[in-house]
């Protein structure tokens, strides 16, 4: 059981140590996620689309 307490003594230390972003910070990490992740979704449905009519045209030989 000390190995637990232990455990969970030296996270809350280290928890304490860590350097968390201001409010301006993570509004500009948040808004730079969120249009990385339209983007890749974007050039993820282009690359489908490309694939599923490439294979349609393939198979209509």
């Amino acid at each position: 059981m000390s190995k637990i307490t232990n455990f969970f003594s030296e996270v809350g230390s280290e928890m304490r140590k860590t350097s968390w972003p201001k409010s301006k910070e993570l509004t500009k990490y948040t808004f730079v996620v969120v249009v990385t992740v339209i983007l890749f979704a974007l050039y993820f449905l282009v690359v489908d689309l490309g694939i599923s009519e490439a294979l349609r045209w393939f198979l209509e030989l």
